[in-house]
């Protein structure tokens, strides 16, 4: 039987605590038997959760994890807070001793405060991305993705991707067929299109208040539907084109075309969100040349077609 140890330290933030109690458990053999013993353990006896709804009794402790085959480490209210005497010790030797460990969420930082991240690429919640790479310098961070599998060591984004990151395990320990069932028992798809890119609310990048380029920012987002070439926007802007890109880099890190990029994103999302309008009417609305580049550009912003993007993201009409 395949243990798996799932660390619940205080303030643990119960979905990522139950999701792969509940997942693994419903991996079974085709005569019902379970392959998987799922053990939740912790420091203490009994931790809060964040949000304090609840409490949480774990009935195994930390010498459990030396026991495990997997180790899963859901996140905290605070990551960024110091791990509890023992913990890193006890992951860094399990680690050692070949067995595989998964965070869940920001249960990443808890795992890059160990240094087992260290010169390997990971992924976590995508509003928690930039804080866990400049944190954990030493650690790739890749905010896209659903999960990171680096063979002993994964990590997952934020909630639902706990469940890919678990059926992902399951099939690779027990095939496609154990994990398809556990995935229509969860009522999720054994893969999912697209990343978590699909998920991120992608702002414009921002100027500076009082910034010369404020005026032209809204200009830009207001006729963002329109064919607008550089020399169109410095003169709108009063500045030569080579002046316009270094004033662009320096307000919002981005050129004046990447920024138009994103403004036409950003409005094609909108579109899709509140209009049945055809695929080919939001790629003139937004202002991309035809529907292919259209389609092109939303993929490689967002992580997944506009097709799909309105499945998931169209609002329901009541």
């Amino acid at each position: 039987m395949h243990t798996v140890a799932v660390l619940a330290l205080d303030q643990v933030i119960p979905f990522d605590l139950s999701a792969p109690v509940d997942t693994f458990g419903w991996a079974r053999q085709p005569d019902g038997r379970a392959l998987y013993e799922t053990r939740v353990c912790s420091v203490e006896r009994e931790v809060r959760t964040a949000g304090g709804a609840f409490t949480v009794r774990a009935p195994y402790g930390l010498s459990t994890l030396a026991e495990a085959d997997t180790i899963v480490v859901p996140g905290v209210a605070d990551p960024t807070a110091p791990l509890p005497p023992g913990v890193a010790d006890a992951l860094r030797d399990a680690a050692a001793n070949g067995t595989r460990i998964a965070s869940i969420c920001v249960g990443a930082f808890l795992l890059a405060a160990t240094g087992l991240l260290d010169g390997l690429r990971a992924t976590t919640h995508w509003t928690a991305a930039r804080t866990l790479a400049q944190r954990y310098p030493r650690v790739t961070v890749d905010p896209n993705v659903l999960y990171v599998d680096n063979g002993r060591l994964l990590t997952s984004a934020g909630a639902a991707a706990a469940l890919d990151m678990c059926l992902h395990m399951i099939r690779k320990d027990h095939g496609s067929a154990i994990a398809a069932h556990a995935a229509r028992l969860s009522v999720m798809p054994l893969e999912r299109e697209g990343g978590q890119a699909q998920f991120i609310v992608h702002d414009l990048p921002p100027a500076p208040a009082g910034a010369t380029l404020e005026p032209v920012l809204r200009w830009l987002e207001q006729h963002c539907d329109r064919d607008l070439a550089l020399e169109e926007i410095a003169a709108r802007a009063g500045m030569s084109t080579r002046t316009l890109n270094r004033r662009f880099r320096e307000q919002t890190g981005t050129t004046p075309l990447q920024w138009l990029h994103r403004a036409r994103v950003r409005r094609a999302q909108h579109l899709l969100e509140t209009t049945p309008d055809p695929v080919e009417r939001i790629a003139e609305q937004a202002g991309f040349g035809s529907p292919t580049a259209f389609r092109e550009r939303f993929r490689r912003v967002v992580g997944t077609s506009p097709r799909a993007y309105r499945n998931a993201f169209r609002a329901t009409r009541g």
